[in-house]
Parts: C-alpha cells; sequence; structure tokens
C-alpha cells in the first residue's frame, strides 16, 4: 500500500501565500506523475497542476504565472507553492501520484487540505 500525507493548508488574506506539501510512503517501486487537485463547495474536483517524473508540468488555466508544482523525487514529494492567492482559490487541496507499487501501477489520492482565502 502507499499513502500520501498533505500539509500546510490554512488561512491566508487574499494576496498572501501558502506552500503546500505531499509526501508519499510504503511500498513504491516508481513514481510517475504527481499533482494537486482542488474541489471547491458544490464544484467538480479540478487539476491545479501536475509534474511527470520527468519534469514535465502542466497548469490550470487559472492559476498559471501564481502557483508552481514542484518535486523531490528523491524524497518521493510533491510541492505547490501558490502566491497571489485570491478567494477563487479556497478549496480543498488533493495530492495525487500515479505509483508503480511492485505490483501494478495505481493511481493514490491524499486525504486532503483545507485552503481557505478570506479577508
Amino acid at each position: 500500500q502507499v499513502q500520501l500525507v498533505e500539509s500546510g493548508g490554512g488561512l491566508v488574506q487574499p494576496g498572501g501565500s501558502l506552500r503546500l506539501s505531499c509526501a508519499a510512503s510504503g511500498s513504491i517501486l516508481r513514481i510517475y506523475g504527481m499533482g494537486w487537485y482542488r474541489q471547491a463547495p458544490g464544484k467538480q474536483r479540478e487539476l491545479v497542476a501536475d509534474k511527470s517524473a520527468s519534469g514535465l508540468t502542466d497548469y490550470a488555466d487559472v492559476v498559471k504565472g501564481r502557483f508552481t508544482i514542484s518535486r523531490d523525487n528523491a524524497q518521493n514529494t510533491v510541492y505547490l507553492q501558490m502566491n497571489t492567492l485570491e478567494p477563487g482559490d479556497t478549496a480543498v487541496y488533493y495530492c495525487n501520484a500515479r505509483v508503480h507499487d511492485w505490483q501494478t501501477i495505481k493511481t493514490y489520492w491524499g486525504q486532503g487540505t483545507q485552503v481557505t482565502v478570506s479577508s
């Protein structure tokens, strides 16, 4: 089994910054893509950003230029630096990883961390 543990969420004022972290642990042979999704109340879960093992990145248009995803492959960790936060960024943020766990390739999710942007 593989576990993803997120941290770094919280309450921040508009214009502020937060940094989310997600560490993967367990029976990991290899991690392919790692990324972040978010889900606001009453809305579907949506991609925020992801990063392949080779370094290719993809961002949702609404966060381009404000958010940066990075990975530490040696530590099986992915980060999301969020700058110039807006109330519309308020959501539960979920870490996602495509993992080869010695038996099969599966997608795992973290438990989610709340980000609230409000004055």
